[in-house]
């Protein structure tokens, strides 16, 4: 029985919007309370986030933290073209070369996995930390420009 596509964009991004996706931060929205002009609020809200950068030295506008990302290694391949080396090295010594290199391939293989899959996470550590520290630095500039907002008379949202 065939999946109708439909179905898989559906579980697809109902995916992306319960992971991270979800918990970018919104930006406040304000609504005039005392009667404020369109150009009122407009100038009000320029003189806010203006104010709330200078306060918290982040801007919604600039772009998110650049992310870990590319090679990072030799990885299986380097690992066992070094541990080949290595262990016709040690193969030549113990009478039989050949037999030592293949050895020494698969041990350096399987190191070179190894090594590049802690490596892999420690890059996604690194990168949720700059998220999660980009994400607390944007929801301070929101309550800053939100608090700047509601002491000149709108109601946020």
């Amino acid at each position: 029985m065939k999946t109708p596509r439909a179905l898989i964009l559906c579980v697809t991004l109902a995916a992306f919007a319960s992971g991270d996706l979800a918990l970018a931060q919104q930006a406040p929205i304000a609504y005039p309370a005392a009667g404020q002009s369109m150009e009122q609020q407009a100038q009000d809200e320029g003189q806010c986030r203006n104010q709330a950068t200078q306060a918290t030295g982040v801007s919604p506008y600039s772009t998110p933290p650049e992310y870990y990302s590319g090679d990072s290694g030799p990885g299986a391949v380097g690992g066992a073209a070094r541990g080949a080396a290595l262990g016709a090295v040690g193969g030549a010594i113990a009478g039989d070369a050949g037999k030592g290199a293949a050895i020494g391939a698969a041990v350096g293989g399987t190191a070179g996995v190894m090594r590049k899959n802690r490596q892999r996470r420690q890059e996604a550590q690194a990168n949720q930390q700059a998220y999660n520290a980009y994400q607390a630095d944007l929801q301070k500039y929101n309550q800053s420009f939100a608090a700047c907002m509601s002491s000149r008379g709108y109601t946020m949202r």
